[in-house]
Protein backbone atom coordinates (compact mmCIF):
# COMPACT_ATOMS: atom_id res chain seq x y z
CA UNK A 1 0.00 0.00 0.00
CA UNK A 2 1.25 3.42 -0.76
CA UNK A 3 0.24 7.10 0.15
CA UNK A 4 -0.62 8.02 -3.49
CA UNK A 5 -3.11 5.34 -3.71
CA UNK A 6 -6.91 5.55 -4.27
CA UNK A 7 -7.53 2.80 -1.10
CA UNK A 8 -5.36 4.28 1.33
CA UNK A 9 -6.64 8.18 0.71
CA UNK A 10 -10.41 6.68 1.04
CA UNK A 11 -10.18 3.82 2.76
CA UNK A 12 -7.20 2.76 5.62
CA UNK A 13 -6.32 6.52 6.57
CA UNK A 14 -9.78 7.38 7.21
CA UNK A 15 -10.09 4.47 9.38
CA UNK A 16 -7.03 4.85 11.19
CA UNK A 17 -8.18 8.98 11.81
CA UNK A 18 -11.53 7.55 13.08
CA UNK A 19 -10.58 5.11 15.27
CA UNK A 20 -7.49 6.98 16.19
CA UNK A 21 -9.57 9.93 17.59
CA UNK A 22 -12.40 8.22 19.32
CA UNK A 23 -10.32 6.17 21.32
CA UNK A 24 -8.79 7.17 24.85
CA UNK A 25 -5.75 8.83 24.81
CA UNK A 26 -3.94 5.85 26.68
CA UNK A 27 -4.79 3.32 23.54
CA UNK A 28 -3.59 5.73 21.05
CA UNK A 29 -0.52 4.16 20.37
CA UNK A 30 -1.48 1.08 20.30
CA UNK A 31 -4.21 1.95 17.95
CA UNK A 32 -1.08 3.15 15.57
CA UNK A 33 0.65 0.06 15.86
CA UNK A 34 -1.79 -1.81 15.08
CA UNK A 35 -2.88 -0.39 12.02
CA UNK A 36 0.69 0.29 11.26
CA UNK A 37 1.01 -3.56 11.15
CA UNK A 38 -1.88 -3.87 9.04
CA UNK A 39 -0.25 -1.08 6.69
CA UNK A 40 3.21 -2.67 6.39
CA UNK A 41 1.29 -6.62 6.17
CA UNK A 42 -1.04 -5.48 3.03
CA UNK A 43 2.24 -5.94 1.17
CA UNK A 44 4.35 -8.35 2.63
CA UNK A 45 2.12 -10.46 5.25
CA UNK A 46 5.12 -12.51 6.25
CA UNK A 47 8.16 -9.99 6.10
CA UNK A 48 6.06 -8.76 9.25
CA UNK A 49 7.26 -11.09 11.19
CA UNK A 50 11.08 -9.93 11.08
CA UNK A 51 10.12 -5.78 11.81
CA UNK A 52 8.37 -7.32 15.26
CA UNK A 53 11.08 -9.35 16.01
CA UNK A 54 13.29 -6.56 15.79
CA UNK A 55 10.74 -4.47 17.46
CA UNK A 56 10.20 -7.04 20.53
CA UNK A 57 14.89 -7.67 20.05
CA UNK A 58 15.51 -3.67 20.66
CA UNK A 59 13.06 -3.49 23.07
CA UNK A 60 14.47 -5.83 25.56
CA UNK A 61 18.39 -4.87 24.58
CA UNK A 62 16.88 -1.22 25.62
CA UNK A 63 16.04 -2.85 29.38
CA UNK A 64 18.93 -4.94 29.39
CA UNK A 65 21.69 -1.64 28.80
CA UNK A 66 19.86 -0.20 31.55
CA UNK A 67 19.95 -2.90 33.70
CA UNK A 68 23.64 -3.28 33.38
CA UNK A 69 24.22 0.52 33.39
CA UNK A 70 22.29 0.72 37.01
CA UNK A 71 24.41 -1.88 38.32
CA UNK A 72 27.85 -0.01 37.07
CA UNK A 73 28.36 -3.38 34.89
CA UNK A 74 29.39 -1.18 31.96
CA UNK A 75 31.08 -4.24 30.23
CA UNK A 76 28.07 -6.42 29.95
CA UNK A 77 25.86 -3.27 28.73
CA UNK A 78 28.37 -2.64 25.85
CA UNK A 79 28.26 -6.24 25.16
CA UNK A 80 24.48 -6.19 24.82
CA UNK A 81 24.85 -3.06 22.59
CA UNK A 82 27.07 -5.00 20.45
CA UNK A 83 25.36 -7.71 19.93
CA UNK A 84 22.16 -5.66 19.05
CA UNK A 85 23.99 -3.65 16.27
CA UNK A 86 25.40 -6.76 15.07
CA UNK A 87 21.85 -8.89 14.61
CA UNK A 88 20.07 -5.83 13.00
CA UNK A 89 22.80 -5.49 10.30
CA UNK A 90 23.00 -9.56 10.41
CA UNK A 91 19.60 -9.10 9.30
CA UNK A 92 19.80 -6.62 7.06
CA UNK A 93 22.79 -7.68 4.93
CA UNK A 94 21.67 -11.74 5.04
CA UNK A 95 18.27 -9.80 3.28
CA UNK A 96 19.79 -7.07 1.67
CA UNK A 97 23.25 -7.95 0.01
CA UNK A 98 23.20 -11.81 0.16
CA UNK A 99 23.04 -12.37 -3.21
CA UNK A 100 25.59 -9.16 -3.96
CA UNK A 101 28.08 -11.19 -2.45
CA UNK A 102 27.19 -14.69 -4.04
CA UNK A 103 27.55 -12.90 -7.30
CA UNK A 104 30.59 -11.43 -6.85
CA UNK A 105 32.36 -14.71 -4.92
CA UNK A 106 30.41 -16.64 -8.50
CA UNK A 107 32.23 -14.11 -10.83
CA UNK A 108 36.12 -13.62 -8.57
CA UNK A 109 36.05 -17.41 -7.74
CA UNK A 110 33.85 -19.31 -10.14
CA UNK A 111 31.81 -20.81 -7.15
CA UNK A 112 28.50 -21.65 -9.16
CA UNK A 113 26.52 -20.84 -5.58
CA UNK A 114 23.02 -20.63 -6.32
CA UNK A 115 21.42 -17.13 -5.36
CA UNK A 116 18.81 -16.99 -2.99
CA UNK A 117 15.30 -16.49 -3.49
CA UNK A 118 14.50 -14.12 -1.30
CA UNK A 119 12.83 -10.57 -1.77
CA UNK A 120 13.98 -7.65 0.04
CA UNK A 121 11.61 -6.76 2.88
CA UNK A 122 10.19 -3.13 2.50
CA UNK A 123 11.80 -0.35 4.08
CA UNK A 124 13.84 -2.71 6.47
CA UNK A 125 17.26 -0.39 6.16
CA UNK A 126 14.75 2.79 7.27
CA UNK A 127 13.49 0.54 10.49
CA UNK A 128 16.88 -1.21 10.98
CA UNK A 129 18.29 2.18 11.53
CA UNK A 130 15.81 3.10 13.80
CA UNK A 131 15.79 0.28 16.21
CA UNK A 132 20.18 0.80 16.04
CA UNK A 133 19.22 4.84 17.20
CA UNK A 134 17.38 3.16 19.74
CA UNK A 135 19.93 1.32 21.73
CA UNK A 136 22.79 2.89 20.92
CA UNK A 137 20.73 6.30 22.42
CA UNK A 138 19.94 4.50 25.62
CA UNK A 139 23.23 3.08 25.94
CA UNK A 140 25.10 6.65 25.33
CA UNK A 141 22.38 8.06 27.64
CA UNK A 142 20.91 10.26 25.03
CA UNK A 143 17.56 9.01 26.00
CA UNK A 144 15.49 7.43 28.32
CA UNK A 145 14.40 3.26 28.13
CA UNK A 146 10.84 2.75 26.83
CA UNK A 147 9.28 0.09 28.98
CA UNK A 148 5.83 0.29 26.98
CA UNK A 149 6.21 -2.29 24.30
CA UNK A 150 3.58 -1.11 22.33
CA UNK A 151 4.44 2.33 22.63
CA UNK A 152 7.83 1.26 21.32
CA UNK A 153 6.43 -0.42 18.57
CA UNK A 154 4.41 2.05 17.91
CA UNK A 155 7.73 3.91 17.15
CA UNK A 156 9.38 1.30 15.30
CA UNK A 157 6.19 0.18 12.75
CA UNK A 158 4.62 3.87 12.65
CA UNK A 159 3.51 3.77 9.09
CA UNK A 160 3.68 7.45 7.84
CA UNK A 161 7.57 6.96 7.81
CA UNK A 162 7.66 3.22 7.75
CA UNK A 163 8.77 1.99 4.50
CA UNK A 164 10.89 5.27 3.13
CA UNK A 165 11.18 7.17 5.97
CA UNK A 166 12.65 10.15 6.71
CA UNK A 167 14.07 8.20 9.33
CA UNK A 168 13.25 9.05 12.97
CA UNK A 169 15.94 9.13 16.05
CA UNK A 170 14.11 7.53 18.87
CA UNK A 171 15.37 10.76 21.18
CA UNK A 172 13.34 13.14 18.51
CA UNK A 173 10.13 10.87 19.38
CA UNK A 174 10.17 10.18 22.78
CA UNK A 175 8.55 12.33 24.40
CA UNK A 176 5.91 12.49 21.92
CA UNK A 177 5.40 9.06 22.12
CA UNK A 178 4.74 9.79 26.14
CA UNK A 179 2.87 12.16 25.64
CA UNK A 180 1.94 14.80 22.60
CA UNK A 181 -0.99 17.16 21.74
CA UNK A 182 -3.07 16.78 18.88
CA UNK A 183 -4.74 20.31 17.53
CA UNK A 184 -7.03 21.23 14.99
CA UNK A 185 -3.92 24.09 13.65
CA UNK A 186 -2.05 21.05 13.77
CA UNK A 187 -4.07 18.73 12.00
CA UNK A 188 -4.95 21.49 9.02
CA UNK A 189 -0.91 22.31 8.57
CA UNK A 190 -1.11 17.87 8.40
CA UNK A 191 -3.45 17.59 5.58
CA UNK A 192 -1.63 21.09 4.07
CA UNK A 193 1.78 19.39 3.65
CA UNK A 194 -0.11 15.90 2.57
CA UNK A 195 -1.44 17.14 -0.08
CA UNK A 196 1.43 19.26 -1.19
CA UNK A 197 3.48 15.45 -1.20
CA UNK A 198 0.74 14.13 -3.21
CA UNK A 199 1.08 16.87 -5.50
CA UNK A 200 5.27 16.44 -5.91
CA UNK A 201 4.46 12.53 -6.26
CA UNK A 202 1.51 12.79 -8.50
CA UNK A 203 1.36 15.55 -10.79
CA UNK A 204 6.02 16.17 -11.30
CA UNK A 205 7.34 12.64 -10.11
CA UNK A 206 5.12 10.91 -11.88
CA UNK A 207 4.59 12.30 -15.19
CA UNK A 208 8.59 13.90 -15.56
CA UNK A 209 9.45 9.79 -14.66
CA UNK A 210 7.71 8.83 -18.12
CA UNK A 211 10.42 11.19 -20.03
CA UNK A 212 12.84 9.57 -18.37
CA UNK A 213 11.45 6.00 -19.01
CA UNK A 214 11.29 7.02 -22.59
CA UNK A 215 14.79 8.28 -22.55
CA UNK A 216 16.47 5.97 -20.23
CA UNK A 217 14.49 2.79 -21.79
CA UNK A 218 16.33 2.77 -25.40
CA UNK A 219 19.43 2.49 -26.88
CA UNK A 220 21.89 4.31 -25.05
CA UNK A 221 24.41 4.14 -27.65
CA UNK A 222 22.80 6.48 -29.85
CA UNK A 223 21.60 9.21 -27.36
CA UNK A 224 22.67 12.66 -28.13
CA UNK A 225 24.17 15.19 -26.16
CA UNK A 226 21.40 17.43 -25.36
CA UNK A 227 18.88 14.32 -25.39
CA UNK A 228 21.28 12.87 -22.77
CA UNK A 229 21.13 15.80 -20.14
CA UNK A 230 17.39 16.53 -20.87
CA UNK A 231 16.76 12.73 -19.40
CA UNK A 232 19.21 13.52 -16.28
CA UNK A 233 17.50 16.67 -15.45
CA UNK A 234 14.01 14.24 -15.91
CA UNK A 235 15.37 12.06 -13.29
CA UNK A 236 16.50 14.74 -11.10
CA UNK A 237 13.56 16.30 -10.80
CA UNK A 238 11.65 12.75 -10.52
CA UNK A 239 13.85 11.49 -7.68
CA UNK A 240 13.63 14.75 -5.70
CA UNK A 241 9.76 15.35 -6.04
CA UNK A 242 9.22 11.18 -5.82
CA UNK A 243 11.27 11.49 -2.34
CA UNK A 244 10.50 14.49 -0.60
CA UNK A 245 7.06 14.33 -1.79
CA UNK A 246 7.13 11.43 0.37
CA UNK A 247 8.83 12.91 3.05
CA UNK A 248 6.27 15.45 2.66
CA UNK A 249 3.13 13.54 2.97
CA UNK A 250 5.03 11.53 6.23
CA UNK A 251 5.24 14.44 7.98
CA UNK A 252 1.74 15.43 7.16
CA UNK A 253 0.52 12.44 8.02
CA UNK A 254 2.29 12.58 11.46
CA UNK A 255 0.85 15.88 12.08
CA UNK A 256 -2.38 14.10 11.88
CA UNK A 257 -1.80 12.29 14.80
CA UNK A 258 0.16 14.60 16.77
CA UNK A 259 3.87 13.88 15.94
CA UNK A 260 6.12 16.31 14.74
CA UNK A 261 8.91 14.88 12.58
CA UNK A 262 11.84 16.51 11.29
CA UNK A 263 12.10 17.85 7.89
CA UNK A 264 14.11 15.67 5.33
CA UNK A 265 14.74 18.07 2.00
CA UNK A 266 15.12 22.09 2.34
CA UNK A 267 15.27 22.86 -1.49
CA UNK A 268 18.57 20.65 -2.13
CA UNK A 269 18.83 21.86 -5.91
CA UNK A 270 19.27 25.46 -4.84
CA UNK A 271 22.84 24.63 -3.62
CA UNK A 272 26.58 26.23 -4.24
CA UNK A 273 28.46 22.83 -3.39
CA UNK A 274 28.06 19.47 -2.88
CA UNK A 275 28.82 20.48 0.78
CA UNK A 276 25.33 22.41 1.07
CA UNK A 277 23.78 19.91 -1.18
CA UNK A 278 24.19 17.31 1.40
CA UNK A 279 22.92 19.32 4.22
CA UNK A 280 19.67 19.66 2.03
CA UNK A 281 19.32 16.54 0.93
CA UNK A 282 17.53 13.29 2.69
CA UNK A 283 18.97 15.26 6.10
CA UNK A 284 17.86 12.23 8.73
CA UNK A 285 20.01 9.95 6.50
CA UNK A 286 22.93 12.53 6.74
CA UNK A 287 22.25 13.15 10.38
CA UNK A 288 22.04 9.08 11.51
CA UNK A 289 25.50 8.44 9.83
CA UNK A 290 26.82 11.75 11.17
CA UNK A 291 25.44 10.90 15.12
CA UNK A 292 26.42 6.67 14.32
CA UNK A 293 29.28 6.55 12.38
CA UNK A 294 30.99 9.56 11.64
CA UNK A 295 31.62 11.01 15.05
CA UNK A 296 31.96 7.41 16.60
CA UNK A 297 34.94 7.15 14.37
CA UNK A 298 36.42 10.47 15.39
CA UNK A 299 35.08 12.92 12.75
CA UNK A 300 37.55 15.52 12.28
CA UNK A 301 38.87 15.35 15.77
CA UNK A 302 42.03 13.27 14.95
CA UNK A 303 43.54 15.54 12.33
CA UNK A 304 43.12 15.81 8.67
CA UNK A 305 44.35 12.44 7.44
CA UNK A 306 41.44 10.82 9.71
CA UNK A 307 38.97 13.16 8.98
CA UNK A 308 39.22 12.00 5.41
CA UNK A 309 39.33 8.38 5.59
CA UNK A 310 36.21 8.84 7.89
CA UNK A 311 34.50 10.84 5.12
CA UNK A 312 35.54 7.65 2.51
CA UNK A 313 34.11 5.24 5.11
CA UNK A 314 30.85 7.40 5.50
CA UNK A 315 30.45 7.70 2.07
CA UNK A 316 30.98 4.26 0.68
CA UNK A 317 28.34 2.80 3.38
CA UNK A 318 26.15 5.74 2.37
CA UNK A 319 26.09 4.41 -1.02
CA UNK A 320 26.03 0.53 -0.03
CA UNK A 321 23.29 1.43 2.58
CA UNK A 322 21.20 2.89 -1.00
CA UNK A 323 21.92 -0.91 -2.28
CA UNK A 324 23.59 -4.15 -3.44
CA UNK A 325 25.29 -2.86 -6.66
CA UNK A 326 28.40 -1.70 -7.31
CA UNK A 327 26.91 1.71 -8.74
CA UNK A 328 25.75 2.32 -5.37
CA UNK A 329 29.36 2.00 -3.82
CA UNK A 330 30.46 4.30 -6.64
CA UNK A 331 27.90 6.65 -5.83
CA UNK A 332 28.70 6.94 -2.37
CA UNK A 333 32.67 6.93 -3.34
CA UNK A 334 31.91 10.10 -5.80
CA UNK A 335 30.01 12.08 -3.54
CA UNK A 336 32.80 11.11 -0.49
CA UNK A 337 35.97 12.06 -2.74
CA UNK A 338 34.37 15.50 -3.99
CA UNK A 339 33.38 16.08 -0.41
CA UNK A 340 37.25 15.53 0.25
CA UNK A 341 38.75 17.90 -2.18
CA UNK A 342 36.26 20.80 -1.54
CA UNK A 343 37.20 20.67 2.49
CA UNK A 344 40.77 20.59 1.60
CA UNK A 345 40.82 23.75 -1.08
CA UNK A 346 37.66 24.08 -3.35
CA UNK A 347 34.91 25.28 -0.85
CA UNK A 348 36.46 28.70 -0.26
CA UNK A 349 37.10 29.47 -3.83
CA UNK A 350 33.30 28.65 -4.66
CA UNK A 351 31.93 31.20 -2.30
CA UNK A 352 33.15 33.39 -4.34
CA UNK A 353 31.32 33.05 -7.10
CA UNK A 354 27.55 32.48 -6.71
CA UNK A 355 26.56 31.75 -10.58
CA UNK A 356 29.19 29.69 -11.22
CA UNK A 357 29.14 27.37 -8.36
CA UNK A 358 25.39 27.25 -8.56
CA UNK A 359 25.84 25.11 -11.72
CA UNK A 360 29.22 23.63 -10.81
CA UNK A 361 27.35 21.72 -8.15
CA UNK A 362 24.11 21.44 -9.87
CA UNK A 363 26.52 19.25 -13.00
CA UNK A 364 28.36 17.49 -10.84
CA UNK A 365 24.72 16.36 -8.79
CA UNK A 366 23.37 15.33 -12.88
CA UNK A 367 25.88 13.38 -13.60
CA UNK A 368 25.91 11.10 -9.72
CA UNK A 369 22.26 10.69 -10.33
CA UNK A 370 23.25 8.74 -13.39
CA UNK A 371 25.27 6.69 -11.77
CA UNK A 372 22.43 6.34 -9.10
CA UNK A 373 20.18 5.02 -11.75
CA UNK A 374 21.26 2.03 -13.78
CA UNK A 375 22.51 -0.96 -11.71
CA UNK A 376 24.05 -2.34 -14.74
CA UNK A 377 28.06 -0.52 -14.87
CA UNK A 378 27.82 -0.98 -18.73
CA UNK A 379 24.60 1.60 -18.72
CA UNK A 380 26.29 3.72 -16.22
CA UNK A 381 29.13 4.44 -18.57
CA UNK A 382 27.46 4.33 -21.95
CA UNK A 383 25.07 7.25 -20.62
CA UNK A 384 28.02 9.40 -18.96
CA UNK A 385 29.87 9.00 -22.67
CA UNK A 386 26.30 10.39 -24.19
CA UNK A 387 26.29 13.03 -21.68
CA UNK A 388 29.62 14.43 -22.97
CA UNK A 389 29.36 13.52 -26.15
CA UNK A 390 31.88 10.50 -26.18
CA UNK A 391 29.50 8.22 -27.98
CA UNK A 392 29.64 10.58 -30.89
CA UNK A 393 26.10 10.72 -31.69
CA UNK A 394 25.85 14.16 -32.06
CA UNK A 395 25.39 16.92 -30.07
CA UNK A 396 21.78 17.71 -30.88
CA UNK A 397 18.81 15.86 -32.36
CA UNK A 398 14.83 15.65 -32.80
CA UNK A 399 14.03 13.91 -29.85
CA UNK A 400 15.26 16.62 -27.64
CA UNK A 401 13.13 19.16 -29.87
CA UNK A 402 9.94 16.73 -29.42
CA UNK A 403 10.46 16.30 -25.42
CA UNK A 404 11.01 20.03 -24.64
CA UNK A 405 8.14 21.30 -27.46
CA UNK A 406 5.71 18.67 -25.37
CA UNK A 407 6.64 18.91 -21.75
CA UNK A 408 8.30 22.30 -21.58
CA UNK A 409 5.66 23.46 -19.07
CA UNK A 410 6.77 20.34 -17.32
CA UNK A 411 10.03 21.27 -17.01
CA UNK A 412 9.14 24.85 -15.84
CA UNK A 413 6.69 23.97 -13.47
CA UNK A 414 9.70 21.44 -11.74
CA UNK A 415 11.97 24.02 -11.53
CA UNK A 416 9.98 26.78 -9.94
CA UNK A 417 8.81 24.33 -7.66
CA UNK A 418 12.04 22.46 -6.78
CA UNK A 419 13.86 25.77 -5.92
CA UNK A 420 11.31 27.30 -4.15
CA UNK A 421 9.94 30.14 -5.64
CA UNK A 422 6.27 30.70 -4.88
CA UNK A 423 6.06 30.91 -1.16
CA UNK A 424 2.81 31.65 0.66
CA UNK A 425 4.67 34.26 2.51
CA UNK A 426 5.89 36.09 0.45
CA UNK A 427 3.21 35.57 -1.68
CA UNK A 428 0.66 37.24 0.54
CA UNK A 429 2.99 39.78 1.96
CA UNK A 430 3.58 41.33 -1.77
CA UNK A 431 0.07 41.46 -2.12
CA UNK A 432 -1.16 42.40 0.66
CA UNK A 433 -4.01 40.03 1.47
CA UNK A 434 -5.18 40.06 4.79
CA UNK A 435 -4.75 36.88 6.80
CA UNK A 436 -8.81 35.73 5.65
CA UNK A 437 -7.92 35.58 1.86
CA UNK A 438 -5.03 33.48 2.35
CA UNK A 439 -6.65 31.22 4.13
CA UNK A 440 -9.38 30.59 1.69
CA UNK A 441 -7.30 31.06 -0.99
CA UNK A 442 -4.97 28.51 0.34
CA UNK A 443 -8.13 25.96 1.03
CA UNK A 444 -9.00 26.28 -2.64
CA UNK A 445 -5.81 25.89 -3.87
CA UNK A 446 -5.78 22.56 -1.80
CA UNK A 447 -9.35 21.49 -2.76
CA UNK A 448 -8.41 21.68 -6.59
CA UNK A 449 -4.88 20.46 -6.12
CA UNK A 450 -6.44 17.23 -4.38
CA UNK A 451 -9.19 16.85 -7.17
CA UNK A 452 -6.76 16.61 -10.07
CA UNK A 453 -4.28 14.46 -8.26
CA UNK A 454 -7.42 12.03 -7.73
CA UNK A 455 -8.11 12.42 -11.18
CA UNK A 456 -4.42 11.17 -12.05
CA UNK A 457 -4.21 8.50 -9.63
CA UNK A 458 -7.85 6.66 -11.70
CA UNK A 459 -6.45 7.25 -14.51
CA UNK A 460 -3.05 6.77 -14.15
CA UNK A 461 -0.82 3.23 -14.27
CA UNK A 462 2.94 4.80 -13.66
CA UNK A 463 3.15 5.49 -10.03
CA UNK A 464 6.01 3.68 -8.60
CA UNK A 465 8.22 5.22 -5.35
CA UNK A 466 12.05 4.99 -6.12
CA UNK A 467 13.19 4.64 -2.08
CA UNK A 468 10.81 1.72 -1.73
CA UNK A 469 13.78 -0.26 -3.38
CA UNK A 470 16.13 0.75 -0.90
Amino acid sequence: MVFSSIIFIFFFLPAVLFFYYISPRVIRNGILFFFSLIFYSWGEPVYVLIMLFSTVFDYVNGILIERFKAKQKQGLAKAVLINAVCVNLGILCFFKYSNFFIENMNVVFDAGIPLLEIALPIGISFYTFQTMSYTIDVYTGAANTQRNIISFGSYVTMFPQLVAGPIVQYKDIDAQLKSRKETIDGFSYGIERFVIGLSKKVLLANNIGLIWEQISGGNLGTLAVSEAWLGAIAYAFQIYFDFSGYSDMAIGLGQMFGFRFRENFDHPYVSKSITEFWRRWHISLGTWFREYVYIPLGGNRKGPYRQMINILIVWCLTGFWHGASWNFVLWGLYFGVLLIIEKLFLLKHLEKSKWISHLYCLILVLVSWMIFAFDDMTNVSAYLKAMFGLNHAGVFNSNTIYYLGTNLLLFVACAVCSVGLIKKEKLSSKMKMNRNIVDISKIVILLVLFGINICFLIGDSYNPFLYFRF
